[in-house]
């Protein structure tokens, strides 16, 4: 319900944020996180995937890649400031000197920012790492746009899908209610145009963590020169959600028109999901927005709680034993 004042806050923070370092010329940027805290890096890799002239990469590992160097821009994205993975990422990133920003609620991140004079941009705390995308993501534009890597355009189109998030919230609800309804019982299968993947990625984790499930996703063209051979037996127990934008490539959507072809020999449910609007951060805000409430509901269908996540709790449990 709060995803669109989540938005607004968000543009607020950036705005308002200082900054330490000053611009340079970069080699490489490189965002580091996981989970729900990295998923925004994987969506704003899909936007700059045009615009920017240097390579932009998301790492999800405790390792970064070795050209990290003096060039490089590093930013760190730990919405707990403690997760394990993200800190042994920055540390590397001090030893190699690289340009650090930081964007987290605090913990051990904000705290190790403070010691070697970084910047850190601050969130509100206390929610759940995919709870939060909204002041993440934006955070991560504003870095972008600050050295100079990207236009503050962004700004108008995330004004935009505010407000039509606001005003299409009742219809949006009702859309997300139905379409748990169809996928209730089944195993999600979730495509996407390439440059939608990151969007086609959130679904898929919000529908782990949310509704307890297991899924898997495919973009388009790829997923044509491998897994769409995998289309061969009956997959009644599989629902197909294509997520789509009437800008999309035309070849990509031939594709996709074909594509429902070989499903249906397989699979009677399948769910193709329109974004709205006219901008990448409209169509994609809209996405996230429906399918974040498609999760909700569908746990509220298969009756779990959609917020605990006792098994990451017990791995994390486990690896602090170790």
């Amino acid at each position: 319900m709060d995803f669109p004042l989540q938005l607004h806050e968000a543009l607020i923070i950036g705005k308002n944020y200082r900054f330490i370092a000053t611009g340079k010329d970069f080699n490489n940027v490189i965002v580091t996180g996981l989970g729900g805290s990295g998923i925004g890096g994987s969506i704003v890799q899909n936007y700059v995937f045009d615009k920017l002239k240097i390579p932009f990469i998301v790492n999800k590992d405790y390792f970064l890649p070795s050209f990290v160097s003096r060039k490089s821009l590093v930013i760190v994205c730990s919405y707990s400031g403690n997760t394990e993975e993200t800190l042994a990422a920055m540390k590397q990133a001090i030893k190699k000197r690289a340009t650090i920003v930081c964007i987290t609620s605090g913990g051990a991140v904000a705290d190790l920012a403070k010691l070697k004079h970084l910047d850190c941009i601050l969130v509100p705390a206390g929610m759940p790492p995919r709870a939060c995308l909204g002041y993440s993501l934006v955070q991560l534009l504003f870095v972008l746009a600050y050295f100079g890597l990207i236009g503050y355009n962004f700004e108008k189109e995330i004004k935009r899908a505010i407000k039509q998030m606001k005003d299409g919230e009742n219809e949006t609800q009702k859309k997300a209610l139905a379409i748990a309804k169809k996928m209730l019982g089944k195993l999600p299968v979730i495509y996407s145009a390439s440059h939608f993947e990151g969007v086609a990625v959130r679904f898929r984790q919000q529908l782990n963590e949310n509704s307890k499930l297991l899924a898997w996703h495919g973009a388009v063209p790829e997923m044509n020169h491998n897994e769409l051979v995998g289309w061969r037996d009956d997959a009644q127990d599989k629902a197909v959600i294509i997520l789509r934008n009437k800008d999309d490539y035309e070849r990509v959507q031939t594709r996709m028109e074909i594509n429902k072809k070989v499903f249906r020999k397989h699979t009677s449910t399948i769910i193709e999901i329109y974004s709205e609007g006219k901008s990448y951060w409209e169509e994609a805000f809209y996405l996230i927005h429906l399918t974040d409430w498609v999760s909700v509901l569908l746990a509220d269908l298969r009756e779990v709680d959609a917020t605990e996540v006792k098994v990451i709790d017990f791995l994390k449990k486990s690896l602090a034993k170790v």
